[in-house]
């Protein structure tokens, strides 16, 4: 069995898998919070594998808690200091439930058995 650290990251694989689902980023898409020099700037170009569950509350590596976002609409969930946090994870919650019917907040948590 992996340890913790492992079964939180993002394996090449699965980033695949997670960006030929998503095609980019969720939020560029719906054009939410746009950056003002969009699509000029390479924060609109770098795309990052985003967790919903955040690593550091043991938040897994797998498609059901993951999303494609561009580095700038990473940085605004990650930093939440636009106070965008809670509506940005409103959105990305509902996202991925349209992905996955059973999708459950419950089954992206790390459990050591």
């Amino acid at each position: 069995m992996k340890n913790r650290t492992q079964q939180l990251q993002v394996s090449k694989e699965t980033y695949k898998k997670v960006m030929e689902r998503d095609e980019g980023c969720i939020f560029c898409r719906q054009g939410y919070n746009m950056h003002p020099k969009f699509p000029t700037t390479m924060d609109c170009v770098i795309m990052d594998a985003m967790h919903f569950i955040n690593k550091s509350k043991g938040g897994l590596g797998i498609k059901q808690n993951l999303a494609i976002g561009c580095r700038f609409h990473h940085g605004h969930l990650d930093n939440g200091n636009k106070g965008q946090r809670q509506e940005m994870l409103e959105i990305f919650e509902e996202y991925l439930k349209s992905k996955y019917e059973d999708w459950n907040k419950e089954n992206l948590v790390y459990r050591k058995w």
